[in-house]
């Protein structure tokens, strides 16, 4: 199955990221479960988290050239926002 791409993110909190894809359908994705991991423990730094931008085409949401999320984890397990 292929997922959605997606078209834009902003981060709302020092943990939660609102998703728009390109079926014009949201999603809400918490990191808290990351933070653990030392690939994500970065994020934890608010200005660094809030600099998270979606990656040419659309395939992942990326806060520089070492951490990412992929559009399938956001649309799996992104809350949908009404």
């Amino acid at each position: 199955m292929k997922y959605p791409r997606a078209k834009s993110v902003k981060a709302v909190d020092s943990h939660t990221l609102p998703v728009e894809f390109y079926n014009q359908q949201k999603r809400k994705y918490d990191v808290t479960p990351l933070l653990s991991k030392e690939m994500f423990s970065p994020l934890t730094n608010l200005a660094l988290f809030s600099s998270v931008r979606v990656d040419e085409g659309g395939y992942a949401v990326v806060w520089n050239g070492d951490i990412d999320i992929s559009e399938y984890e956001l649309w799996i397990h992104g809350q949908p926002i009404p």
